[in-house]
């Protein structure tokens, strides 16, 4: 797509990608105090990730891109784009099973579900027990026993 812009989003812009998650993701509702990107072409929102802060961590949560704009390449590039935002503090990324392969060109690994902070780990059961089928990933994880060739069958499942 061309002119795409990739943004932290304006406080005062907030309204807007209220309305966008309430249109196309009613459960991932925004909250103020998260950092929160888009991605805009022609005044157009057709992406947004959210970033919800830790003390020692951040959680990469509500990827959205709407559907019109889907397998177009908008989520790549917003993740690209946020590179300095995911590189800033620790993150972790609790991902549908079916986004594994975008997260993973983006530099997130997946991680044993024992890897994930204790604030995570029971959120992360909660969701799986409420039935979504979810991956653990962090981002730019070094290597180490959990990127074996092997990872991805070695990661529990939800």
């Amino acid at each position: 797509m061309n002119n795409l812009r990739f943004t932290p989003l304006n406080p005062i812009r907030f309204p807007l990608v209220a309305r966008l998650y309430k249109s196309h993701y009613p459960a991932g509702k925004p909250k103020k105090d998260e950092v929160i990107w888009t991605a805009e072409s022609e005044n157009q929102l057709l992406a947004s990730v959210r970033f919800k802060q830790f003390e020692t961590f951040q959680l990469l949560t509500g990827m959205l891109v709407i559907p019109d704009f889907r397998g177009k390449g908008i989520g790549d590039e917003l993740l690209n784009a946020c590179n300095d935002q995911t590189s800033s503090k620790v993150c972790f990324c609790l991902a549908y099973r079916y986004l594994v392969p975008l997260y993973e060109r983006n530099d997130f690994k997946m991680i044993e579900t024992s890897e994930l902070p204790d604030e995570l780990a029971g959120r992360y059961k909660s969701y799986c027990n409420s039935g979504k089928d979810l991956v653990p990933m962090r981002f730019k994880q070094p290597d180490n026993k959990s990127e074996s060739a092997n990872a991805s069958e070695s990661v529990e499942n939800c």
